[in-house]
């Protein structure tokens, strides 16, 4: 595996939210009140201008150019948290597992990798039998098995193609990201397999589904909005510091709810990896990285469809697509809808200008106090990282902190609605004693 040329890191600090916010150009959100009057005058330029954009996000580039416009399927079945820090010992890190593993040596630097062997995988997976695979994806299958150890993970096999080049870059992109970050809202990596024709990667398993499914109801429940917002704090969390706070800094480019896991205590997992890139190293002067467009319709940047400069405020775009899904419980593209719905950040924000923001809250949801303030602060927020130009855009540390404010008031509201229900119960009660 060949090591990229480290860079110096030139975002340092340790992420927590005590951080000092960065100023941007704009005001993000403030208070609880957004009356109609604000947004129809200095957002409505940029909602308009918003709207006029969307539909060059969803035509793939021209193939002329040998451009791609590849859409990842999910992989449906990943991490759970990790929260030990990747300074612990190599040989630690292999003795947890239960089963035989050799260490790829350190190259230029880079941290010892794990991989597997093929007789390992054939023994965990009882040589890839059909009963133990739990999903299919763009990259490939995906199995369910067990450790020596009794530790539960997800084996994910690359499909065999003719386009060995295309699946090969994707398995090195994601093998060299997950064996470098580790973070509570990342998928936990546990090793890797690349043997002739096989490519294999070992992670973690969680067995709640994906967000997009949950947004379904597929687990059987709905999905309020107190924990749609716990989830896309998370989110914020993972991207911020794959943005900011590993060395090389990382653009993921296919930030969707079928790339966010779920945890039995609906909480947030990123996952898939395949597209992600080095952010430019803006200590060098870069401001982009030039790079073929990869993404999943619906979510992708305008501003980089059309140029091909990829940066940081990419995967902020798609956040702000993730933010509208979220509440609206839509999925960013609905084909069998009426024309003027069907690409729903459009939609959503054309109602949310004209002042008719709660008509797009999801109907599975109540439309009380706490969820109608919630709605307003979300889209407001999403309105902001869907500005066509990307420097108009917050960063992922400016989300989450703006995401922390909405989420203390609708906590702080939605106890003061229950605290006033209870009383009310409690007077009807006597009354009719």
């Amino acid at each position: 595996m060949k090591s990229p040329a480290p860079t110096t890191n030139r975002r340092n600090g340790s992420f927590g939210h005590r951080s000092t916010p960065e100023h941007l150009g704009y005001s993000p959100t403030s208070g609880h009140n957004s009356s109609k009057v604000s947004r129809r005058n200095p957002m409505a330029a940029t909602v308009m201008s918003v709207i006029g954009i969307f539909t060059a996000c969803f035509t793939p580039p021209d193939t002329n150019n040998s451009k791609s416009f590849v859409d990842s399927e999910e992989f449906k079945s990943s991490s759970v948290a990790s929260e030990a820090s990747r300074s612990g010992s190599h040989k630690a890190r292999g003795s947890s597992r239960g089963v035989s593993i050799t260490l790829h040596n350190s190259i230029q630097g880079e941290p010892a990798i794990v991989k597997f062997t093929m007789e390992e995988i054939f023994q965990v997976t009882r040589n890839f039998s059909p009963s133990f695979k739990i999903g299919q994806g763009g990259f490939g299958a995906v199995y369910k098995a067990k450790l020596l150890n009794g530790t539960v993970v997800a084996v994910k096999r690359a499909k065999k193609s003719v386009n060995e080049k295309h699946l090969g870059v994707e398995f090195q992109s994601e093998v060299q990201t997950l064996s470098r970050v580790e973070h509570l809202n990342l998928v936990k990596f546990y090793g890797y397999l690349e043997q002739e024709d096989e490519r294999i990667i070992v992670v973690e398993y969680v067995p709640n589904g994906t967000l997009r499914e949950h947004l379904d109801c597929n687990h059987g429940s709905i999905l309020d909005l107190a924990s749609r917002l716990d989830i896309a704090i998370d989110v914020a969390h993972a991207i911020t510091y794959l943005h900011m706070y590993i060395d090389r800094p990382l653009i993921h480019r296919d930030i969707k709810s079928s790339n966010i896991l779920i945890t039995e205590k609906l909480r947030a997992k990123v996952t898939d990896f395949g597209f992600s890139r080095q952010a430019p190293d803006i200590d060098s002067g870069m401001t982009h990285v030039s790079t073929q467009v990869k993404g999943t319709a619906g979510y992708l940047d305008p501003e980089y469809l059309r140029t091909y400069q990829l940066t940081e405020k990419s995967d902020v775009y798609s956040f702000g697509v993730l933010l509208v899904e979220l509440v609206t419980g839509r999925r960013p593209i609905e084909p069998k809808f009426e024309l003027k719905e069907r690409i729903t950040a459009k939609w959503a924000m054309q109602r949310f200008i004209e002042g008719e923001a709660i008509s797009v809250l999801d109907p599975k949801l109540d439309q009380t106090a706490a969820n109608s303030l919630a709605l307003e602060k979300i889209l407001e927020l999403a309105l902001q990282c869907l500005a066509p130009q990307r420097q108009n855009r917050p960063n992922m540390k400016r989300c989450a902190e703006i995401l922390w404010t909405i989420r203390k008031h609708y906590r702080e509201l939605s106890a003061s609605e229950f605290r006033s229900f209870s009383t009310s119960s409690q007077r009807s009660a006597s009354t009719k004693e």
